[in-house]
């Protein structure tokens, strides 16, 4: 199969194709093509992704390896394996990142955006740091010695601390204390009458401590923090009966997790190292931890780069990315018109944030809360955005007396609590809030309308594959589908009633369900290219998604590349594939595109030998997705919405400036423009769908009177 060397195993490894991802994120903060507050940003997300990361994944692998259930993943490495490989790839990463922060900085500073140190402030400048540092830092402050009347205090997950010395003179003794540096201040203190210049918190604080420790000498102050294991288990539940409280119960749990990181500032001095080592290893999951030096991180003087968040919010329009107005689609321009007339009448496609979701989506329920023909809503909640218009939309329709359903998703990671907060206040409102079922995920994202009409009862789907969530709608891209096709409206009846009641419904008239069918589905469309291919009728696939990750697909797609299927794969995160492997998959190609939005659309073009089929939806190819959550995906069935997909998918493989290709070791290269930069995010921000050959300005489409039949 291979010219030379050992056979290499048929995919990549999960875990380090996703620190390639974040790879390709560190890279759009080195870019200098991108704005430098931009740059900011992708700096802090790299280092947001990775807490995660070791929260989750790494955190999973130290539980596996103190389980003693070491099997080997699909690519063919142990838990043992993969630590040591993420931990090199991680120790570059961190290289990669503090010379990163180091340019950033230095490149801002001419542009009036600085970090300063108290050292380089006046006399005048300090004395207004210090009064306010007295009267709006001190009084949040607490000084947590550790001795043998205080033992070593809790330190909370991904919170900044300085570890201080200070010596009794009297009694000539050290002693160590933690100071947590507060979370609700903001973490960059604006030097008084400098615009856009800043000391760093946890400086201050620093060169404040005597007002802590009043008559002892303070020898010095470093800044630690420390990641625990966050995921929760869901697995035998103590009472599977009230989803709610044991989530609740697990949340509240999630704060003790054991140690599996510790971020020290370059300087900390190796004495105190070993004791924020011995201190910090769980005394209850010792075997599970084990903190060692292999688990600290020298992260530079300045930690948890997450917060420069803030700093990239400056309003400096000349370091930023243009503002962009989302386009309202032709279909919905006229605002007299109503939203239901529009779909009854055609199908409408969407693309956020291209389109304006308050627009489409948020318009689609506040018109369904407030029409009086409307007698039912139903919809699934995984993340939303607090006190919204679609919230605001469900319990106004409670309060007026429609039924409303709404399906909250309690184990959206790191979002468990706000849904709980959100599922709470709808049943206030008189909403019906179900969970789902303790063992799925529901992750679709599906609204359903029933409207009386003078022909009878008809229902409205929107299916997407983005959040209920106007924050992340401005941020992600993301497809949705608006139908009031009859069959697809009865297939999301019985999803529905199979999330809020009993059932095991498992046959669907047009829709893919994970765990129904889906994965069974996608399988027999890529089989039914293979069998295209062999008999001379050509083979197409072009798929779009987050992730790609389940080795029976994977599989598939490696039988229908031999067969002669051309497969086109636009894959932002991991990717366990190996495109280019001559006799098993030399006609697969895989693109990753990172720029400005998150890329989180899924879309899936199969050719069926000329006569496209195009789907859209929830799912990712990952066996969680298949197996493990409840999914959605609807076939786009109207000619004319396929063609915008199929031009999207298309503006997506010629991207030349924010797309990079997977080769057959799992290395990323950035194509770079050939002469005619072609940035597909940037093409998006002209035209929703993508340019056609040369074409410029957003387009306005003439739009057949077309109706969809079921």
């Amino acid at each position: 199969m291979h010219d030379e060397g050992p056979p290499r195993p048929l995919y990549l490894n999960r875990e380090l194709s996703w620190l390639a991802f974040n790879a390709r994120v560190l890279h759009e903060a080195a870019d200098p093509r991108v704005p430098l507050l931009e740059r900011l940003k992708f700096l802090a997300i790299f280092c947001s992704n990775l807490d995660e990361f070791f929260m989750v994944r790494v955190a999973g692998l130290l539980r596996q390896i103190a389980s003693g259930t070491l099997h080997h993943t699909p690519d063919g490495l142990t838990a043992v394996e993969q630590l040591a490989a993420i931990r090199d790839r991680v120790a570059l990463l961190l290289h990669d990142q503090r010379r990163c922060l180091g340019t950033l900085l230095d490149e801002l500073a001419p542009r009036g955006v600085r970090l300063v140190g108290m050292e380089e402030l006046s006399a005048g400048e300090r004395r207004a740091i210090d009064e306010h540092f007295e009267s709006q830092i001190f009084p949040v402050l607490t000084p947590l010695a550790v001795d043998p009347g205080h033992p070593f205090p809790y330190v909370s997950n991904l919170s900044l601390s300085l570890a201080v010395e200070v010596r009794d003179a009297v009694q000539g003794t050290v002693h160590f204390a933690r100071v947590k540096v507060p979370e609700r201040l903001s973490r960059w203190v604006a030097v008084p009458g400098r615009t856009h210049q800043f000391v760093p918190l946890e400086q201050v604080i620093g060169e404040n401590l005597e007002a802590l420790f009043p008559g002892l000498d303070v020898l010095g102050w470093y800044a630690f923090r420390v990641t625990r294991y966050s995921d929760l288990e869901f697995t035998n539940l103590e009472d599977p009966d009230d989803l709610l409280a044991s989530i609740e119960e697990r949340v509240f749990e999630r704060r003790f997790g054991e140690v599996i990181r510790l971020e020290v500032q370059d300087d900390m001095p190796p004495h105190l190292r070993a004791l924020l080592l011995e201190e910090l290893r769980d005394a209850d999951f010792p075997a599970r931890t084990s903190l060692s030096e292999a688990d600290i991180d020298e992260a530079g003087y300045l930690l948890d780069l997450s917060a420069l968040m803030e700093l990239a919010a400056l309003d400096i329009a000349e370091l930023r990315d243009p503002q962009f107005t989302p386009s309202v689609p032709p279909e919905l321009r006229d605002p007299d018109r109503s939203i239901f007339d529009v779909i009854r009448e055609r199908d409408l496609l969407v693309h956020h944030p291209f389109d304006s979701f308050p627009a489409t989506v948020e318009r689609f329920l506040q018109s369904a809360a407030m029409d009086e023909q409307v007698l039912a809503i139903k919809l699934t909640l995984y993340r939303t955005s607090g006190d919204t218009a679609i919230v605001r939309a469900l319990t106004e329709a409670a309060q007026r007396g429609k039924q409303v359903a709404v399906l909250v998703e309690l184990r959206a990671r790191f979002d468990e609590a706000n849904n709980i907060t959100w599922a709470r206040t709808l049943e206030d409102y008189g909403v019906h809030v179900a969970y789902g079922s303790a063992l799925l995920k529901t992750h679709t994202k599906t609204a359903m309308v029933v409207r009386r009409e003078p022909d009878g009862i008809r229902r409205y789907i929107h299916i997407g594959s983005g959040n209920y969530n106007s924050r992340t709608a401005r941020q992600y891209t993301d497809v949705g589908l608006f139908t009031c096709s009859p069959s697809i409206g009865a297939d999301v009846s019985d999803l529905f009633n199979s999330l809020t009641g009993i059932s095991r419904q498992r046959l669907y008239r047009k829709l893919l369900v994970a765990p129904a069918n889906m994965r069974e589905r996608f399988i027999e469309l890529i089989e039914r290219e293979s069998r295209h291919a062999r008999e001379g009728r050509g083979g197409r696939i072009v798929a779009k998604m987050n992730a790609l990750v389940d080795a029976e697909t994977i599989d598939a797609l490696y039988t229908a590349s031999e067969a002669g299927v051309e497969i086109d794969l636009i894959v932002r995160g991991i990717c366990c594939l190996r495109p280019g492997m001559q006799g098993v998959s030399s006609r697969i190609r895989v693109i990753s595109v990172v720029g400005r939005f998150l890329e989180h659309s899924r879309v899936w073009l199969f050719g069926n030998g000329g006569d496209e089929e195009v789907y859209l939806g929830s799912a990712d190819w990952m066996p969680r997705n298949f197996l493990r959550r409840v999914e959605a995906v609807v076939p786009v069935e109207v000619p004319r919405l396929r063609e915008r997909l199929q031009r999207l998918l298309r503006t997506y493989l010629e991207d030349n400036r924010q797309a990079w290709e997977l080769d057959a070791e799992g290395r990323y290269t950035q194509r770079q423009p050939d002469g005619t930069e072609r940035a597909s995010q940037v093409r998006l921000l002209v035209d929703s769908w993508g340019l056609d050959d040369g074409k410029s300005g957003r387009r306005e489409e003439s739009i057949p009177d077309e109706r969809v039949s079921g």
